[in-house]
């Protein structure tokens, strides 16, 4: 029997996830979490065949949590089960250590046969988006642009300025400096074509209510 963890920072969808593996006879959940702390505290007790992750938690980004544990344990398995485009993300997800991405509207159908397909050794994707990598890969172009351009951590803080998270608790959730976190901020200003932070925050505001965050 497999074992599954899950974290989402959404209690709902943890049940609903729950209800669906605990339904499958040989699939189990061993472990649930609602932050990145929390999933890392659970890790010193729980070995997961696979864990399914959130790319918005609090107190971190499920980014950094696929890195943490593809650092700690590079057996664990993962598949990313998010609300944010798959189009921005995918790559994103696989470059950093996951096996898979799943889009929220699509789990309740998708979620057993996703875990299954990543459990036995293949990466998930959905069609259109296979499709879109390896095009890729054929023609040899990188056809990146606009939010595509922003690095996994501009990415983030473009995210928190949508979201009206001030430079301060930015560097402090990041653990980073504030300085580092304008530098941040410029970088993004520059790859968007933006000529002010008010165009920035104005953009970043748009863009996060368009995700549905």
């Amino acid at each position: 029997m497999s074992k599954i963890l899950i974290v989402d920072d959404h209690p709902l969808v943890r049940a609903g996830f729950a209800q669906l593996i605990g339904d499958t006879p040989d699939l189990k959940v061993c472990g649930e979490a609602g932050d990145m702390a929390s999933a890392l505290q659970l890790l010193n007790t729980i070995t997961p065949d696979l864990a399914i992750i959130d790319l918005s938690l609090a107190g971190g980004s499920g980014l950094d949590l696929i890195e943490h544990i593809k650092a700690r344990n590079s057996d664990i398995l993962m598949l990313v089960a998010s609300m944010h485009d798959e189009s921005l993300y995918a790559e994103r997800v696989l470059a950093v250590g996951a096996r898979g991405y799943i889009n929220k509207q699509e789990a309740q159908e998708k979620i057993i046969p996703a875990i299954r397909q990543v459990l036995n050794g293949k990466v998930y994707l959905s069609e259109k988006m296979t499709e879109k990598i390896l095009n890729n890969i054929v023609s040899g172009s990188d056809d990146k642009q606009g939010i595509e351009l922003l690095s996994n951590r501009e990415l983030q803080v473009f995210e928190m300025i949508g979201q009206g998270i001030t430079p301060g608790k930015m560097a402090a959730r990041l653990n980073l400096s504030i300085k580092t976190i304008e530098t941040h901020q410029a970088h993004i200003k520059k790859k968007l074509g933006l000529t002010s932070a008010h165009k920035l925050t104005h953009r970043a505001i748009r863009w996060t209510l368009e995700q549905g965050q």
